[in-house]
């Protein structure tokens, strides 16, 4: 199989700071037993759910290419999914929410390549091709859930982050790759999951990407669909986990209509749900999604949202009235007694854009200094600049080339020439250009000649305020380096040897004719080096069970011995044999 992923015009429309988290799959690292984990959990995953799933699961399935009996390449998945309007892109484990949800928003699935360890069959707290391949890629062939995904997307790329959201977002990552690598001492896990719990435990005020993030969980990733009595399963972690997706329909999991409260339910990701929550169908979703929204400073604005962003410390976007947008590091702000912004300040390479398009000239070359703008109504008229026709601008000397003076009613004065203005698609002026340019508040000296020209943002308030750039491409942003890299296992000889095993017996399961001679061979080898294992057991067992020759009694009794030596796996050798018992009757 390819390592490489088709592309097609939803990748093309990637911008660069997207493109960055893309990896190749390398589909030729998966070994054997990998493919046999995945083979494992499919079976199973599909017989059950089968039963529990919302109806669009199988039918996705088979939609979105994904086999039950081969771990998915991302070239035929993106060949597929590009029939229904979606692609796919394999990344390296958990990346920023921001970026993931802005990938959604291009109608592009996110899937870690990486498949979890044998160890790990049943759960992993790392985002792995079973969870995300097996469990968000076929819910999306219903076209409401596809249109909830992608509008969840374009709201939660706006959804603005703290410090400690980064600080958060580090622990989990570094700790899901610790579980998930081989060779790793106990020591080290418990360190990183203190960490984690420490964040966690943390009183911090939510900030909107945790609050969204918590809906993320509660829909997307733990969702189901239904009643409370009679609920089906959507949310890609509970279909992507052979443990979770029977625990959670259990009574004691308590279940609870979907809701904006939802927002402000936190979630542990090392363990299972105590709780989830049912909406009654995806239309719902949309509702509740847009709900929270009209919370969010995206569609607010105003000193709240100015306030967020000065406390994120990230790149953020103000817009202002007349439309015109300002991006950069927030860092001051000065409200009146009406809690209205009445100035702002940026620090460091700042740019203006309009409709999401940076205003020529004024990109970060300009403004590699930050920026600051004063805001509001002009005093003795009660106006703003932008409310002003031809004769109050002709009154206040608002003449290109000409000086000016002028006082807001915030008590903020601006004095210098006046140079040109920019207009909007309205006609109204919203960015003035001055030059030899005071500006003053009280007794502070906000701007002066010696820092060049000023230009002032003209608007009399904050219509929206949100995470990012207005125009990506005003900055430099694909330069992310996460703190803590996958961390690769070396294969060991005893491993190698393993793997051989496992291949031997898929050839064989794929062959015409099914060589028990081999078979035998390949089970005193087990035996002998790797009694232990129980995967491969089960598999040799499913291609002889049919026999009932002495042979096939013989790998059931090493079967049932494994089971009374690592009690941890039992309940999966028993879902194994259930399993084939069903085939037998014709039931699967």
């Amino acid at each position: 199989m390819e390592n490489k992923i088709e592309t097609n015009e939803l990748l093309d429309r990637l911008p660069p700071h997207l493109k960055q988290y893309i990896k190749p799959q390398n589909y030729e690292q998966y070994t054997p037993i990998n493919q046999a984990v995945w083979r494992y959990v499919m079976r199973k995953n599909v017989d059950y759910l089968a039963k529990v799933a919302h109806e669009s699961y199988l039918e996705g399935l088979k939609k979105t290419g994904i086999s039950i009996d081969e771990i998915p390449s991302m070239y035929g998945m993106n060949r597929i999914l590009k029939e229904i309007g979606w692609a796919a892109v394999a990344v390296d484990g958990f990346i920023p929410p921001n970026a993931f949800m802005e990938f959604q928003a291009y109608k592009v699935l996110v899937i870690a390549s990486d498949i979890r360890q044998l160890e790990n069959i049943e759960y992993t707290p790392a985002p792995d091709i079973i969870h995300e391949g097996a469990g968000h890629a076929p819910i999306i062939a219903s076209p409401d859930y596809a249109e909830y995904l992608r509008r969840f997307g374009e709201v939660g790329a706006k959804a603005i982050s703290s410090a400690h959201d980064i600080d958060m977002y580090e622990a989990v990552r570094e700790l899901s790759i610790l579980k998930e690598a081989e060779g790793i001492s106990q020591e080290l896990i418990n360190a990183a999951e203190a960490r984690v719990e420490e964040l966690q435990n943390k009183k911090v005020k939510p900030s909107e990407i945790s609050l969204i993030r918590n809906l993320h969980w509660w829909t997307v990733e733990y969702g189901m669909v239904g009643t409370v009595e009679n609920p089906k399963i959507y949310g890609a972690g509970l279909l992507s986990s052979i443990g979770e997706s029977v625990w959670c329909m259990k009574d004691e999991v308590k279940k609870i209509p979907y809701s904006i409260d939802a927002a402000y339910q936190d979630f542990d990701i090392t363990k299972p749900q105590p709780q989830l929550y049912v909406t009654p169908d995806f239309a719902y979703l949309q509702e509740v999604l847009e709900e929270f929204a009209n919370t969010m400073a995206v569609r607010k604005g105003g000193w709240r949202g100015l306030k967020k962003l000065i406390k994120s410390k990230q790149l953020g976007t103000i817009e202002i009235s007349t439309g015109l947008q300002i991006s950069g590091h927030f860092s001051r702000m000065i409200k009146n007694e009406d809690n209205e912004v009445v100035y702002f300040e940026t620090e460091g390479k700042t740019a203006l854009s309009y409709r999401e398009k940076e205003v020529i000239g004024h990109g970060v070359s300009r403004h590699k200094n930050g920026f600051r703008s004063p805001l509001g109504k002009l005093k003795g008229i009660n106006l703003a600049i932008e409310n002003m026709g031809p004769r109050d601008l002709q009154a206040y000397s608002f003449y290109d080339g000409k000086p000016i003076a002028f006082e807001f009613e915030s008590g903020i004065t601006v004095q210098g020439l006046n140079v040109t203005g920019i207009r909007n698609l309205r006609g109204e002026l919203m960015l003035i250009q001055f030059t030899d340019c005071t500006v003053k508040y009280k007794d502070e000296v906000l701007f002066s000649p010696e820092m060049g020209d000023f230009d002032m943002a003209v608007g009399k308030e904050i219509v929206s305020a949100f995470a990012g750039a207005a125009d990506y491409n005003s900055f430099d942003l694909a330069t992310h380096t996460s703190l803590s890299e996958t961390i690769r296992s070396h294969t060991s000889e005893k491993e190698k040897e393993l793997n051989s095993l496992y291949k031997k017996v898929r050839e064989i399961r794929n062959s015409e004719k099914i060589d028990t001679t081999k078979l035998q061979e390949i089970f005193e080898m087990l035996q002998e080096n790797h009694s232990t294992d129980w995967l491969l057991t089960l598999e040799i067992y499913e291609l002889v069970s049919k026999t009932d020759s002495g042979f096939s009694e013989e790998v059931l009794k090493h079967l049932l011995h494994l089971k009374q030596q690592r009690p941890k796996v039992a309940h999966l050798i028993d879902g194994g044999l259930i399993l084939l018992e069903a085939k037998k009757k014709g039931n699967y």
